[in-house]
């Protein structure tokens, strides 16, 4: 079903959601700090109670479809942008990105999430436009996603973004040091980059790979693209805040990867049936739609969309309780800039060799 809402809501809607953006990266960059658990606490809720209140404006001013589907894709990318946040945290702990400009790094890797969704969102309402049977391919992407995210770990992702570092160092002059938020720096009288080229590198790359999986799961859902950009926009604000507030406690959620497995194997089968449904490839039952095939609802994959976040969260919770571990202590982990220390070398980072980091 197509969607339109008024053309003067959309563009307000973009007006209002960039001047958030703008205004958050105003107070990042001039007043750098490492915010406290109760200021991220109340950016987060902010955050929400915005994205609820848009969902409510949709309501009103369209109907409950646009909500449910606004809401859906809002959850989904939230829980899939925890992911790639659990992924953040690796990065800044294997870099040892000093605490105090943990912010500046993470609202850059925000900029290009969002800059890459847009441009996958635009490809993908093009492709939905002229070739129906993409559904196929974006439903069996999904699956194979699903399947990798259940049975990878983390510790495999870091071994591929050091070896991604490695081919960087090669080519790059990477100092020892960081020296604040600068890219550039000076050393012995060379010009040399800082280790936050390769930070920002590895987080360029991570939101392109998030983004394949992304963009193709909410057009599960939706084939609206104010919808789904609104969707992506909402579930990137307030992430920062949320690396601050969590912590190290999303490495402690071990079901959590299961959770958002089950979601993307879900809107996979929900993708391939719709395929089916609206069945135009010749060599598949003749080119006819199959009617069996069960077109799900918005509201159904909202239910299933918070049920797993919520088994999946309440689980992790559980074990980590049985564990004798507290949230707390979960949350602080073994943070080697908890300190807050500036200006730190990288230790086993872009630059943890001098000559290793001359151009070649």
């Amino acid at each position: 079903m197509e969607l339109a809402l008024p053309a003067w809501f959309e563009i307000t809607s973009f007006v209002v959601l960039l001047l958030i953006l703008a205004f958050d990266l105003l107070i990042v960059f001039k007043r750098p700090h490492i915010p406290s658990a109760k200021e991220s606490t109340l950016w987060v809720t902010f955050y929400v109670a915005l994205a609820l209140i848009f969902a409510l404006l949709m309501f009103l001013i369209g109907d409950a479809e646009h909500a449910g589907q606004f809401l859906a894709g809002w959850l989904t990318e939230y829980s899939l942008s925890i992911d790639n946040l659990f992924v953040f945290v690796l990065i800044m702990s294997r870099f040892a990105v000093p605490r105090k400009y943990q912010q500046e790094v993470l609202m850059v890797g925000i900029i290009l999430a969002l800059v890459l969704r847009g441009i996958f969102i635009v490809l993908g309402a093009s492709l939905i436009a002229s070739f129906s049977w993409i559904f196929y391919i974006f439903g069996a992407f999904l699956l194979y996603t699903a399947i990798h995210q259940a049975f990878s770990t983390h510790d495999e992702n870091e071994d591929e973004e050091n070896a991604f570092v490695r081919f960087m160092r090669k080519r790059l002059k990477v100092s020892k040091q960081y020296e604040g938020f600068k890219l550039r720096t000076l050393v012995d009288g060379r010009r040399m980059f800082t280790p936050l080229i390769i930070v920002f590198l590895a987080l360029g790359t991570t939101d392109l790979l998030f983004a394949l999986d992304s963009i193709p799961a909410i057009f599960g859902i939706t084939q609206s693209p104010f919808i789904v950009f609104a969707a992506n926009v909402f579930a990137l604000m307030g992430l920062r805040q949320l690396y601050f507030l969590l912590g190290h406690l999303l490495d402690k959620l071990e079901y959590l990867k299961y959770g958002i497995a089950f979601i993307l194997a879900f809107i996979g089968v929900k993708l391939v049936f719709h395929a089916m449904h609206e069945n135009e490839v010749p060599f598949i039952n003749g080119g006819h739609p199959i009617e069996w095939a069960p077109d799900i609802g918005t509201w159904t994959s909202l239910a299933v969309i918070i049920l797993s976040m919520a088994v999946a969260t309440i689980a992790s919770l559980v074990k980590l309780k049985i564990s004798g571990t507290t949230v707390a202590e979960a949350i602080h982990g073994d943070d080697p800039d908890e300190s807050g220390e500036a200006d730190q070398p990288a230790p086993g980072g872009p630059a943890g060799n001098t000559e290793e980091g001359t151009a070649r």
